[in-house]
């Protein structure tokens, strides 16, 4: 069966040039999460950090910018 999210990612505001966190939790332990911004999948690097423990996943996105919303 597919991961499915047991808690959705919640809105967040944040200052420009701050760090902003997102979370969701799934179904499944360890289930592969692809982050994404529209068509775009966003990789781990200066920018973006991803985390994921058990079925709790994680992206925390660095030095915000409008663009970021």
């Amino acid at each position: 069966l597919p991961a499915l999210f047991k808690q959705e990612l919640q809105n967040t505001e944040a200052e420009e040039g701050g760090t902003a966190t997102l979370r969701c939790e799934l179904t499944k332990l360890n289930a592969p999460v692809e982050w994404r911004k529209g068509d775009t999948t966003l990789y781990p690097g200066l920018k973006y950090e991803m985390k994921q423990q058990g079925s709790a996943a994680e992206l925390v996105i660095y030095d915000l910018e409008l663009d970021d919303s």
